[in-house]
């Protein structure tokens, strides 16, 4: 009960045609999800699980994407160690982590039980999948999840000593203990999603927060994706070198020098999410020339297609539906 393609992209198997699927490909862009919508809350259709395996199975049925997601969202670990979150429609908490207050926030066992509905919202997804579809989770990175927790998303956060505290101690352990209930229910693989180092100096990115990284991989051996955004190739290669199922990159990242730089688990990436938008002739041009690269790189093995972030919320269906046609036909 897998995807075949995906399963060789794990493993790095010569294939013809890559396995697609894309951040935030269950959302706000699709017309299933927006009448759902019409009758949910985002909160609802996330803790309820039979409408989040409903969500999260709207793109599979749509555009036929290789992998489903686990409709959810990184920041309920937040909300389970009390920072009150409520979705207007972006988040909004009540209370922000501090230096003076920071160990109030640290129940693990209330946490861990609060998101507790993605294990039934996991069983539900993959009964409804076909059985040639692969199913994955999702969690937040320990620094993107502190950003929120923070309320430094819209600024610079100026790193301070009780943040890794709070990271290793708080974060991480609860992290770890997401992943493992992802996988138990059914997940494949499950992403970190890291989409906000932007603030993390390379000093504590390559002394510390590595550590992090490398301990939450080494909990689940090739069962852990990455996905970073705001470091370059040369501050991850690292990274590739931990026993990751694979790594996702920002559009912005040669995948002809990751190629040459990494030989473990999926590549995964990177049309620019924001050529999406485009009116479709100038969005297939734009598509062609990414083809085009592609195929100029001599060993593709391992390439999972998709964009360099989530889908934005302005895409046109018919741009999806042009872009997975056009990668199987191409590659096929």
């Amino acid at each position: 009960m897998s995807n075949k393609n995906f399963e060789n992209a794990l493993k790095r198997v010569n294939q013809s045609i890559p396995p697609i699927w894309f951040m935030r490909q269950a959302g706000r862009y699709h017309s299933h999800y927006q009448k759902l919508k019409e009758k949910y809350t985002f909160e609802q259709l996330c803790k309820t699980p039979e409408l989040a395996a409903e969500v999260a199975c709207g793109p599979i049925k749509e555009f036929d994407f290789d992998v489903a997601i686990l409709f959810s969202d990184i920041l309920f670990l937040l909300e389970g160690l009390g920072l009150g979150l409520k979705f207007n429609p972006g988040p909004i908490f009540s209370q922000y982590v501090n230096k003076e207050n920071y160990k109030n926030f640290s129940n693990l066992e209330y946490a861990f039980n609060h998101i507790g509905f993605q294990a039934d919202a996991l069983k539900l997804t993959r009964d409804m999948l076909p059985q040639d579809k692969s199913l994955i989770g999702f969690v937040g990175g320990p620094w993107t999840l502190l950003r929120f927790a923070t309320g430094k998303t819209k600024e610079k956060l100026k790193y301070e000593d009780f943040h890794m505290e709070y990271m290793k101690n708080v974060i991480s352990p609860l992290l770890k203990m997401n992943i493992g209930l992802q996988l138990q229910s059914g997940a494949e693989i499950v992403m970190i999603f890291d989409s906000s180092l932007y603030d993390l100096d390379s000093l504590t990115f390559n002394n510390q927060y590595f550590a992090l990284l490398k301990d939450l991989t080494n909990e689940f051996p090739n069962k852990v994706g990455y996905y970073s955004r705001g470091k370059e190739i040369k501050e991850l290669i690292p990274v590739m070198n931990l026993p990751l199922a694979g790594i996702g990159y920002d559009h912005n990242i040669l995948l002809s020098d990751v190629f040459l730089k990494s030989n473990m688990g999926f590549v995964q990436g990177n049309f620019d999410e924001n050529l999406m938008l485009l009116n479709e002739s100038d969005f297939l041009l734009e598509l062609k020339s990414f083809i085009h690269t592609i195929k100029s790189i001599e060993n593709i093995n391992g390439w999972v297609c998709g964009l360099g972030h989530g889908v934005n919320k302005h895409t046109p269906e018919k741009n999806v539906h042009l872009f997975v046609e056009n990668i199987r036909k191409e590659f096929g």
